[in-house]
């Protein structure tokens, strides 16, 4: 099955996308990344209100493969965290660019975005052509 890469969001190669909605960036782990991981079982995630600095580890996603660090594509505050995959966390491979998403995020420095990348390339990056 090949996997998608929505080209309306940006891509980091940590694994992490990306969707600006005005100065909110909606923040989740890309397919290729769920894929990778198997059953997650965990997720480990900031609370409302904390700062985020652009390429410090936020939080943590657990599979029954491996523990992998997140990293924040760029730097601002939390200003809401998705309770319902801290629940269910296996809910995150079900739709990980819609009701999967792990963070949104005020966006303090808009020049982050310049140095993500676009679908094309992400897919590239991960399938190696």
């Amino acid at each position: 099955m090949a996997l998608e890469y929505p080209s309306h969001l940006r891509y980091v190669d940590s694994h992490e996308y990306i969707r600006v909605e005005d100065d909110i960036a909606v923040i989740g782990i890309t397919a290729y990344a769920v894929d990778q991981l198997g059953d997650i079982v965990f997720v480990g995630l900031p609370e409302e209100g904390a700062a985020l600095e652009k390429g410090e580890s936020f939080g943590s996603v657990e599979s029954v493969k491996a523990v992998e660090d997140l990293y924040a594509p760029l730097s601002g505050e939390v200003v809401a965290v998705n309770t319902a995959v801290v629940d269910s966390p296996e809910s995150i491979a079900d739709d990980p660019y819609g009701d999967g998403w792990l963070l949104k995020v005020r966006i303090a420095n808009p020049e982050d975005l310049d140095e993500m990348i676009s679908a094309e390339a992400y897919a590239s990056l991960v399938e190696g052509s």
